[in-house]
Formats: C-alpha cells, sequence, structure tokens
C-alpha cells in the first residue's frame, strides 16, 4: 500500500517545510511534494529543522505548479479552515485517512494538499482536489500551523495501520483517472465550448470554468470515463462543423 504524498502549495517558510517532514517521518509518511517554495529550493533551514527527517526532503518532488504535483495522482484531498461554496465531500482527518487508504488499497496515488501558512489554499487550488478534510478546532481560535496539520493527517493514516475502512469505491476492474487525464479532457472540452461562445458574458467566464474543473475534480472519474467523454467531445465537436 502506498502511502499519501503530502502536498505543500506554495510554501513560505523552509522551517515548516522541516517541521512537516519531522512530523511526517513521526508517523511513517516519506512522499513529500513542495509546489513553488517562496524561497527557493533547495532550502538549509528546512534541512535543519527536518533533524533526523533530512531523507523525506532529499526525495521530495518539487515543482511549479499544482498540476505538475498532481499530475499522477488518482485522488487529491485539500484541507481547508475556510467553509467554501463549492460542492465536495468534506471529511474529517480521521474519515478522509480511511477513504485514503481505501483508495490505495486499490492500487491508487493519493494526495493531500497543504496551504501557505500565511492564508492556506486559494480557490483556484481547492477546486483540484476530490474532497476537502476540516479539522474540528476551537471556532474561537481554529489556526494550526503547517506541520500541526501535517501530523494531525499523518498520525491518522498511521493510526489506521491495521484497520480498514468500511467502504471502498467498487471500480469494476477500471482504475480512477490521474489527474492530467482529467486535466486534458478539461482542456478538450473547454477548447470546444469556447469555439462555441459557451462562456458568455465574458465577465462571467472565469468563473464558469472554475465551476466546471470543480465538477470534473469533484466526480470519482475512471480512465475509461475519460476516454467515453474524450469521444463525446470529438463527435459534438465534429457534428458542429458538419452542421455549419
Amino acid at each position: 500500500m502506498q502511502s499519501p504524498a503530502i502536498i505543500l502549495v506554495r510554501p513560505q517558510m523552509g522551517e515548516n517545510i522541516g517541521a512537516a517532514a519531522r512530523a511526517m517521518l513521526n508517523f511513517g509518511l516519506d512522499h513529500m511534494r513542495i509546489v513553488d517554495p517562496r524561497d527557493g529550493w533547495p532550502n538549509e533551514r528546512a534541512v535543519a529543522l527536518a533533524s533526523g527527517a533530512g531523507r523525506v526532503l532529499d526525495g521530495a518532488m518539487v515543482r511549479d505548479t499544482l498540476g505538475e504535483v498532481c499530475a499522477d495522482l488518482n485522488y487529491v484531498f485539500a484541507t481547508t479552515a475556510r467553509s467554501r461554496d463549492l460542492a465536495k465531500p468534506v471529511m474529517t482527518p480521521e474519515r478522509a485517512m480511511q477513504h485514503a487508504r481505501a483508495l490505495s488499497a486499490k492500487g491508487l496515488k493519493v494526495g493531500v494538499m497543504f496551504g501557505p501558512e500565511r492564508a492556506g489554499l486559494e480557490t483556484s487550488d481547492v477546486i483540484r482536489a476530490d474532497a476537502l478534510i476540516s479539522v474540528p478546532v476551537n471556532p474561537e481560535f481554529a489556526s494550526l500551523n503547517l506541520a500541526q496539520c501535517v501530523l494531525l493527517t499523518a498520525y491518522e493514516w498511521q493510526r489506521l495501520d491495521t484497520d480498514m475502512p468500511p467502504e471502498v469505491l467498487e471500480l469494476a476492474g477500471a482504475r480512477l483517472a490521474e489527474g492530467i487525464e482529467v486535466e486534458r479532457l478539461l482542456d478538450r472540452l473547454v477548447a470546444a465550448l469556447d469555439a462555441r461562445r459557451f462562456f458568455w458574458p465574458d465577465h462571467k467566464a472565469e468563473s464558469m470554468r472554475a465551476n466546471l474543473t470543480n465538477l470534473f475534480h469533484r466526480l470519482p472519474l475512471t480512465e475509461r470515463d475519460t476516454r467515453t467523454l474524450h469521444g463525446v467531445v470529438r463527435h459534438l465537436a465534429e457534428r458542429d462543423r458538419s452542421d455549419d
């Protein structure tokens, strides 16, 4: 069973990256991915704070964009403390890691996103997630630092080491689509809709595209589903051209 990738999105301080690495290794996680770290990479402060968990940093994947980091993942959680106007499943860390274990047991790749220290994930990040993780903290003081949030998630993963979750997504021999497959389908669909002036009026186009992206990332699309939908988009585009 492959453990989830811990994805740090635009982290601001090397110390917090190092502390997150320690929290991960405390509970057996060693797969870190970093998106556009503010102070560049490698980072000496991260290494200093990681202490004995330096190997987590040594093996970290570092990329410029979230799309690159999530390209091979089948299911992604986003941690967020703010309520958002997005229709997505919301889970506690415990329930999320139950679901992550069920998916990993099927050979699927899972990731958990954590946002920048100052403001957390942006909506443009969250729409790429399949589900949200919300920690039931004191509403009068809901602030968690990056390493604390990573620690909670890693603890719940390790705690369930001998338990199996009650729900397993039945794929009937198929597999969940990877992030890059969903993105390619979205690119093709958006291009086809753009050609038909679907995103109108212009001032609403960006939010319409965001809603569409959120919809597709919320669905548990299989690889077979994406191939079928590619065929649907291609057929409709060809039919439009023949009608012109």
